[in-house]
């Protein structure tokens, strides 16, 4: 697996991540001291005799990457759903027709389906959500690599040559991660993703891994998670709740959707994260929630706010209400329960103690 790139913890809406540096927050246009800060880094590398190898991947990576901003920045505003699977799948298999299922029920509640350019499982996913719902990251390899008849020659599609650019956008820019089976390149893509999720690394977003009916594929390796990393305590219970497993493609666009039926969003502002939601939650509710994760705060309560004045600089989300905490920023899978409960009816249960989901594909 190759290195982690590490993504911007903290988001002002669908795919779009605020600066670290508090004291820009009222003024998003405002990018001088990042832009000398790059071209000091390009200095210092030239004086300390870098090899022109060197200095050939840094420029390489800082185009690619700034490319790939401008070609997604229309669509900051729109939910999308990655989705990873083998080139190798044909149309005829049950997975090829699974993941046109679930790219064209995706799309309908007006989602963009995120994917690589190529044939198998990435084709599928731009044929079931359809040219004008698709977008594409291709990857240039030594062998020739043709984007697929959907997407090929679309301006929402982007060549990379670097495997950490194109990872680091498919994961940046999504809602949500659909994985399909797959080979080597789809395996790097689940762990990957799993570990920025459980290092808080990423800002939670629903992984959902789907087979086909009968199929092994992720049940073996939820068995080989299972046995092996949490049997040795590699990983703790709770980072199981980052996944979900299921057959249905209607089932997982509704675990996806249900994820955003009340929470929004989230955002670091020092040593406070903030929830923002689609609707507030009820004192009862939030009662409740202070009763079952007051073991993942470091200090006060989970307090209902409005928007803070550092979150300011996005005013698009201004009138969302707030949940306030002092996160301890190590139990992801803890956080992902608390967001699964402030989802739940507020005459349900909270699911502070409830069983991982993930495995069984339960709801």
């Amino acid at each position: 697996m190759t290195s982690t790139p590490e993504l911007p913890s903290s988001s002002s809406g669908p795919g779009a991540h605020d600066s670290a540096d508090a004291a820009q927050a009222f003024d998003p246009h405002h990018t001088g001291d990042l832009v000398q800060l790059i071209k000091d880094t390009a200095d210092r590398l030239a004086g300390d005799n870098a090899s022109r190898g060197d200095m050939k991947i840094l420029s390489r990576a800082v185009r690619e990457l700034g490319y790939a901003f401008k070609v997604f920045r229309p669509f900051r505003s729109r939910r999308k759903a990655t989705i990873f699977g083998s080139a190798r799948t044909r149309p005829e298999e049950p997975a090829y027709r699974q993941t046109e299922c679930f790219a064209r029920l995706i799309a309908e509640h007006g989602w963009l389906v995120v994917t690589g350019a190529a044939s198998g499982i990435m084709e599928a996913g731009h044929r079931g959500a359809g040219r004008e719902n698709s977008m594409g990251l291709n990857i240039m390899l030594p062998f020739e690599q043709e984007s697929n008849p959907v997407i090929a020659g679309d301006p929402k599609l982007v060549h990379m040559k670097y495997f950490f650019t194109r990872k680091l956008m498919f994961v940046k820019e999504c809602d949500a991660v659909c994985l399909l089976p797959g080979g080597f390149g789809t395996l790097d893509e689940a762990l990957e993703v799993l570990t920025l999720l459980q290092t808080g690394k990423r800002d939670v977003v629903p992984l959902v891994m789907l087979d086909q009916p009968g199929d092994d594929y992720w049940p073996a390796f939820l068995d080989f998670i299972e046995k092996h990393l949490l049997g040795r305590g590699l990983i703790s219970d709770e980072d199981l709740h980052l996944i979900y497993r299921t057959d249905s493609p209607t089932q997982a666009v509704e675990h996806i959707l249900n994820f955003y039926r009340v929470y929004h969003s989230m955002r670091y502002v020092r040593s406070r994260l903030v929830l923002r939601l689609q609707t507030p939650v009820s004192a009862a509710k939030l009662d409740r929630l202070n009763e079952d994760f007051g073991d993942i705060l470091t200090g006060g309560r989970i307090e209902a706010s409005p928007a803070l004045a550092e979150e300011r600089d996005d005013p698009t989300i201004q009138h969302l209400p707030r949940l306030v905490l002092r996160f301890n920023r190590r139990n992801l899978g803890r956080l992902r329960q608390l967001i699964d409960a402030v989802n739940a009816d507020d005459d349900g249960a909270s699911g502070g103690t409830a069983a991982a989901p993930s495995i069984n594909g339960a709801p």
